[in-house]
């Protein structure tokens, strides 16, 4: 069982604190040769013979795009919008949303490298950036599956007391997904993160063999995990089993709707599921369309086992860079394709197909969701994924998602060889000394989650601004039935000083039927980036997480807020949007007071125990210095006497001591785990 914060806090009495923390058994740490020594250096040195490996990479990759020319013609860069101020009034809102509405999904082979190492080795810049969605949020929605849960199995140990063995040799699929075995200590690892943050999971049942069950993984985190379980996914873009080798030619909908029986049945007959109606399915790609599933009786058949009707989808892929030799065809370049993502029609293309299957989930009681998608499949397009051109895409494609009655969607999250990753830690051999990287499409999260509002009660609404113009879209939340905040994205980049935008809003009034509602002023968050290629500096409200390797998960620098003056004479409000950006409006102090975030729980290792025969490091460097190859060597610890952090095999810890800061105190996060 965990223990609560609140003991947990009360452990901090016995520590001393200071701004660094000590380390029992550190071993040298090794740079390679040409790697910046810090973390500015290191997102600004320019590549060598002895450093391309680096940039070989493709989260860390060196291409930056050219921003697509300006449209031709232009729209207007002046231009009004007018808004009813009561919901009862307008027509098309969606249904009530979640300021948790976006969340992630990573890829369970890499758990270890994002999460954490085992349960009591926590990755610091991980809770860090979840702490700051669910700040904002109340909480964070993370999946962990993905195309690794289908062969994944839950065993008792593993050797060297890992959590987590790979088996890339037996890989049979194109994208040489590897095999999975696991233990416990992963469900563990999660449930101590639900204990510092508050993060919900979805986990996944494997579906690979399904005359041999394993419903281990169910069993356990029913038991681990508890509530912080959302729901467990069945099947992982079963129309693509074939194609992938993972099913005969010819497996079709109906294989699919009689094998998912076996699951449910198996599932109602296993007394330690307590659970149920918590499953997710089919999570289609897109080769079968969600109707086609339904035409089996999918949905009237498991109707009671099902709660969440999702699907996954990507707008493209790069298939053929990430495996040349698989049959993908041709690389398709990035600068050729840049412009798609910078436009309205974008986020609407990729929700029209299912906007016929929405209805028949609704009707039928199950929520909605995109569990799992991101700027390309295969790991992205080097130059885009990681662009803040994919922050604006996102946000568009996440209220385009939001409008029309998805109810949650999942930002996948991969490995070094991705680009499209909201997070990235080091790799191994520069943990010691580097911190993480943040991508661009990361702060999407943070402006749904403050667009949206922490009530659950908000309704979005597509403006169709500026004559439906794809560059300039706008988007209204309604809260409580009133209005509360706007959304205003400018796809655009300055060129020849052209490009920025400025909406005239005015609420009420005229042909609305209501008074003139118009405020005398309203406050305004900007994100910002010099072109929709930049990589490295953007801000939210003049903050930033950092460039490449420079992230520990905390926003840094002073949040600026704009305050705009309107004129209630004319009712109207002039609201400019810089080119690119986007601008979030809040149209009345409770409107903001609403979404602003408190004093984050943040997460640093700056517990001090004795400093005799020890090394002490700044805790800016070790907050994220947790690493170095991992393979044959022994984890160092902030305990003495601890060098192995890691959990004995067969040998049930007692308090696992994790020396953290939440809200500016000192935390000791002990977990009796058995």
């Amino acid at each position: 069982m965990l223990k609560s914060p609140f003991v947990l806090l009360s452990l901090a009495a016995f520590w001393s604190y200071a701004q660094a923390v000590t380390v029992y058994g550190q071993q040298g740490i090794t740079m390679p040769t040409g790697v910046a020594s810090t973390a500015s250096e290191a997102a600004s040195a320019t590549p060598s013979a002895s450093t391309s490996w680096l940039s070989n990479l493709a989260a860390y990759n060196n291409v930056t795009l050219t921003p697509p020319a300006l449209p031709s013609p232009m729209p207007s860069l002046d231009f009004g919008i007018t808004l009813r101020n009561n919901a009862q009034n307008v027509q098309g809102l969606s249904v009530q949303q979640k300021a948790s509405f976006l969340g992630f999904s990573i890829e369970m082979s890499v758990v270890q490298q994002v999460i954490g190492k085992n349960a009591s080795f926590i990755q610091i810049p991980f809770l860090n950036l979840l702490a700051t969605i669910a700040d904002r949020a109340g909480s964070v929605a993370v999946r962990v599956g993905g195309n690794t849960q289908e062969t994944a199995t839950l065993v008792d140990s593993l050797p060297d007391n890992a959590m987590i063995a790979k088996d890339k040799e037996n890989a049979s699929n194109p994208t040489d997904t590897p095999i999975l075995d696991f233990t416990a200590e992963m469900l563990y690892l999660l449930a101590n993160v639900s204990s510092l943050v508050n993060a919900k999971w979805y986990l996944g049942i494997p579906f690979n063999d399904t005359a041999n069950l394993r419903l281990q993984i169910a069993e356990a985190a029913e038991s681990i995990l508890g509530d912080n379980v959302l729901a467990f996914q069945v099947g992982n873009e079963p129309d693509l089993y074939a194609d992938h080798q993972h099913r005969p030619t010819g497996y079709n909908q109906t294989d699919y709707y009689n094998e998912f029986g076996v699951i449910v049945q198996a599932i109602q007959s296993d007394p330690k599921i307590k659970s149920r109606g918590n499953l997710v399915a089919p999570s289609l790609q897109g080769t079968w369309s969600l109707d086609s599933v339904f035409q089996t009786g999918f949905l009237s058949t498991y109707g009671d086992s099902i709660s969440i009707v999702a699907v996954e989808h990507y707008p493209d892929n790069n298939c053929a860079a990430a495996f040349p030799n698989a049959g993908f065809g041709n690389p398709v370049n990035p600068q050729d394709v840049f412009a798609n993502y910078l436009n309205h029609g974008s986020g609407q293309g990729l929700v029209n197909p299912y906007l016929s299957s929405l209805p028949t989930s609704q009707q039928a009681g199950k929520q909605f969701m995109m569990f799992e998608t991101n700027t390309a499949s295969c790991g992205g397009f080097p130059g885009i994924s990681d662009s803040f051109g994919s922050a604006l895409w996102g946000v568009d494609y996440g209220l385009q998602m939001a409008y029309s009655n998805f109810t949650g969607a999942l930002l996948h999250v991969g490995g070094q060889d991705v680009s499209y990753n909201p997070f990235t830690p080091p790799p191994t051999n520069l943990s010691s000394v580097s911190q993480w990287t943040v991508g661009p499409i990361f702060y999407s999260s943070l402006v749904i989650a403050e667009a949206l509002g922490k009530t659950n009660t908000s309704r979005v609404l597509d403006l169709f601004a500026n004559g439906a113009n794809t560059y300039t879209p706008g988007y209204a939340i309604y809260e409580n039935d009133a209005l509360a905040r706007l959304v205003l994205i400018n796809f655009m980049s300055e060129q020849n000083n052209q490009g920025a935008y400025t909406a005239t809003i005015s609420v009420g009034g005229g042909d609305t039927g209501e008074a003139n509602a118009t405020p005398s002023q309203v406050k305004v968050k900007y994100l910002l980036a010099p072109t929709v290629a930049e990589k490295n500096n953007v801000t939210w409200a003049n903050q930033t997480f950092g460039g490449r390797f420079e992230a520990d998960g905390r926003l840094s620098g002073t949040e600026v807020i704009q305050t705009i003056n309107c004129d209630t004479n004319a009712n109207t409000c002039q609201i400019p949007v810089p080119a690119p950006g986007i601008a979030l409006v809040y149209l009345s102090s409770n409107a903001q007071s609403a979404v602003d975030p408190s004093a984050s729980a943040t997460f640093a290792t700056t517990a001090v125990t004795k400093t005799a025969n020890t090394v002490t490091v700044d805790a800016s460097v070790l907050a994220t210095s947790n690493g170095q190859n991992g393979s044959g060597r022994s984890l160092s610890s902030t305990s003495k006497g601890s060098s192995s952090a890691g959990r004995t095999g067969g040998v049930a810890p007692g308090l696992t001591l994790l020396a953290m800061i939440i809200a500016g105190v000192s935390v000791i996060a002990a977990a009796a785990r058995r």
